[in-house]
């Protein structure tokens, strides 16, 4: 049964960690490598992460800059990020690729508010997955006779308090990633 609850607590940290990846991507109106982290870029008929042939630095908090480890690579770089859906342009003066990010407008951050209501819905149903997964471990356990009702009852119960905590923690994410989303 305790197997049961650590799969069930693992997999749904599992589900908050991955909940940070997504925000981490949304833009907030300040610089972050992690913007470009998921445009691939075709190189050499390869689609291939940015930071894979490139260095990604924030010199400050309204720019990014895209130095390419070879000369080759500028091109299809700034063609990636132009048709990714990030809605950046970069500058290539020969030495490096500048991406200056925009002040956001008041409808963009709602837009990106929607963005991140989604991923913490999303995370929130990963979450319930988990629980329902853990409840029939569980279940299938009784059946064979290896807990007892009673047993059945606790670990449904942990495995409840386990989840409220977890979506606890998927809306205070929330809560800090609209503040973050909105401010000016």
């Amino acid at each position: 049964m305790k197997s049961v609850m650590d799969d069930c607590r693992d997999r749904m940290k599992k589900a908050l960690a991955s909940l940070d990846k997504e925000f981490a991507r949304l833009r907030t109106g300040r610089a972050s490598t992690s913007l470009v982290d998921d445009v691939l870029v075709d190189y050499y008929g390869t689609p291939t992460p940015i930071k894979q042939i490139a260095s990604v630095a924030v010199p400050d908090s309204r720019s990014i800059t895209i130095q390419p480890w070879d000369r080759g690579a500028f091109g299809p770089i700034e063609k990636a990020i132009m048709s990714s859906d990030l809605g950046l342009n970069p500058v290539n003066d020969g030495k490096l690729l500048r991406i200056a990010i925009p002040p956001l407008t008041e409808e963009r951050r709602k837009d990106l508010a929607k963005v991140a209501k989604k991923y913490t819905e999303e995370c929130k149903v990963a979450v319930r997955n988990i629980r329902r997964d853990a409840n029939e471990a569980l279940k299938k356990m009784e059946k064979d006779k290896t807990i007892t009702e009673d047993d059945l009852r606790k670990g449904q119960d942990e495995i409840q308090k386990i989840t409220n905590s977890m979506v606890e923690e998927t809306e205070k994410a929330l809560k800090k990633k609209e503040a973050e989303i909105m401010e000016i």
